[in-house]
């Protein structure tokens, strides 16, 4: 199994690469690492408002999960969103990513979390699917809807 383990401050540069690589997939206009790293610094050092964990070996982590917090009477409390995942192009493919979504959520249902969303494009239904047989479900008939502030 992959190892899945809480990022800390002194990961902070392992983990910028990683989030500039997946911007950069993603096609996320993200060229400053000064916002990059303000971004992702306060989750590295303990905010309550998420987490990330590094994926694969600590020293030369092979990807990356970013979980924010956020809270759902609808569910009952504490819920969580998959902000960035991230594994790198080379070891794609092997079921590492799906390794990490079936584990995930059963680690964060003992810490209390009460669901977990992730966002995925419309027109990828490769993504889909496998988020799918993750067993994660379309909220029709709603859109998530979003105003940058």
């Amino acid at each position: 199994m992959t190892a899945l383990t809480l990022a800390r401050p002194d990961d902070l540069d392992r983990l910028l690469p990683l989030v500039a690589a997946f911007h950069a997939d993603q096609g996320i206009d993200r060229d400053d690492d000064a916002r990059r790293r303000a971004a992702v610094l306060p989750l590295l050092e303990g905010s309550p408002h998420g987490a990330i964990y590094l994926a694969g070996p600590r020293r030369a982590p092979i990807g990356y999960l970013i979980l924010s917090f956020g809270w759902s009477v609808k569910r009952g409390g504490l819920e969580g969103v998959i902000d960035q995942f991230f594994i790198r192009p080379g070891v794609r493919g092997r079921g590492i990513g799906s390794e990490i979504l079936n584990a995930l959520p059963n680690a964060l249902a003992g810490a209390g979390l009460k669901a977990l969303h992730l966002e995925v494009a419309r027109n990828d239904a490769r993504a889909r699917a496998h988020c799918e047989r993750m067993r994660f479900e379309p909220r029709e008939p709603y859109l998530r809807m979003t105003r940058l502030l």
